[in-house]
């Protein structure tokens, strides 16, 4: 048998480590090892007659300048689609375009979204704030009951969105139960994906219509670059998703993909050692005395534990602290770790922790923050690459100050 032969040449054998490192490949005549990065706004043509047909999509996959399609980002689309196992992709500048975009691109004015109410910030006003100045109305509901889902869906809803786990506060979303509401009503599923990761929960699989992530998180891993991701059926993503991507211009650059594909072929080896080191976290501070509760989807106190363990093939690198004391605890706890940083970014190498009420959710009324457990004393933890014992060390001193 040949090479042509090989059954592994069929991406769908491949499994998703292999995936990560090969999904997409399109080597030049050079062939080069690590992928071309092509650094170009736009495409000489080798005739105008081409360059027509070109612009009437009647020559599939050639590319007539880099805010519609670069060959680089081409790859990155085209490996993360192989890994959620969705039709297609599209890369956006950063995390917040990508949900904008696939929020914006289903609705239209006189439209309604149902969303969880339990939303990272900057996703909030999205659906609160800013799709309301274009005509579209929102309500958001607890999302941890679906029947909360069923009881918002009104006659124009179009578009639902979840994210689950929930940011800072890590409750769950029944993707299953709220895409079959979606589904009955005519309306699409949005899941924001991020907490997850695209290793440990496949949202389409369980019915969502568009996945979404902020790959500047996990995906590029070292805090180097900004990136999205929205993922779909080829009709939405070719369609909607991409024509407004093409008009508003929230274009993922060339070199911000290259540098995601290189994280994306260690994804699962530092996501798999990040989420052991959680679990253990979660289990040391579970029973601390100035602990109030640890927050951790497949730690047993969950009290979602069991969806989490449905849904979820694991725990994933996250994890939430309220601390007793409230803010004062909280920032005193922060101010004397030795290794973890204090940030607002996630799903980096380093660990980083951060405060949610005065950072990524202050914007939000300190009403609605308590309404969606974002306490004084909650610290949101996002768990790196470094010794699970030195992690745990520092947090055993931190609590040691408070």
């Amino acid at each position: 048998m040949s090479k042509a032969d090989n059954p592994l040449n069929d991406p769908s054998k491949r499994a998703p480590e292999t995936l990560l490192v090969h999904g997409g490949d399109k080597r030049t005549a050079f062939n080069e090892t690590s992928e071309a990065l092509f650094l170009t706004s736009g495409y000489s043509y080798p005739s105008s007659n081409h360059a027509e047909r070109l612009f009437n999509n009647e020559i599939p996959g050639a590319h007539n300048y880099s805010r519609f399609a670069n060959p680089t980002v081409d790859i990155f689309q085209e490996r993360m689609a192989l890994l959620e196992g969705a039709e297609a992709a599209r890369g956006f500048a950063s995390g917040m375009a990508a949900v904008t975009n696939a929020v914006m691109s289903q609705v239209k004015a006189g439209d309604h979204i149902v969303a969880a109410q339990a939303l990272f910030g900057g996703c909030r006003f999205v659906v609160e704030d800013f799709m309301p100045r274009w005509g579209v109305s929102s309500t958001l509901v607890d999302g941890r009951d679906p029947e909360n889902f069923a009881r918002a869906m009104q006659p124009n809803t179009k578009v639902v969105f979840i994210e689950t786990p929930t940011n800072p506060t890590l409750e769950l979303v029944d993707i299953a139960a709220v895409a079959d509401i979606a589904h009955a009503h005519g309306a699409k599923l949005i899941v924001d994906n991020v907490f997850a990761t695209p290793l440990y929960q496949k949202p389409l699989q369980l019915g969502a219509d568009l996945v979404t992530y902020s790959a500047t998180k996990h995906i590029d891993g070292q805090g180097r670059v900004l990136g999205g991701v929205v993922l779909g059926s080829k009709e939405l993503i070719t369609g909607d998703v991409h024509t407004l991507l093409r008009q508003t211009g929230a274009t993922l650059s060339a070199f911000n993909a290259w540098v995601l594909l290189k994280g994306l072929e260690t994804l699962p080896l530092r996501v798999r050692q990040m989420t052991e080191s959680a679990a253990k976290i979660a289990e040391v501070l579970g029973n601390h005395p100035k602990v109030n509760r640890v927050i951790y989807p497949h730690h047993k106190s969950h009290p979602q534990y069991d969806l989490a363990k449905r849904q979820m093939k694991a725990g994933s690198t996250l994890l939430a602290i309220d601390v007793k004391g409230g803010q004062e605890a909280a920032f005193k706890l922060s101010d004397s770790l030795a290794v973890i940083l204090i940030s607002n970014n996630l799903g980096d190498a380093k660990s980083i922790i951060t405060h949610p009420r005065t950072t990524t959710h202050q914007r939000l009324t300190e009403e609605v923050r308590l309404e969606t457990g974002v306490t004084p004393g909650l610290l949101r933890l996002s768990v790196g690459l470094e010794a699970s014992d030195d992690l745990i060390a520092d947090l055993l001193y931190g609590l040691d100050q408070i």
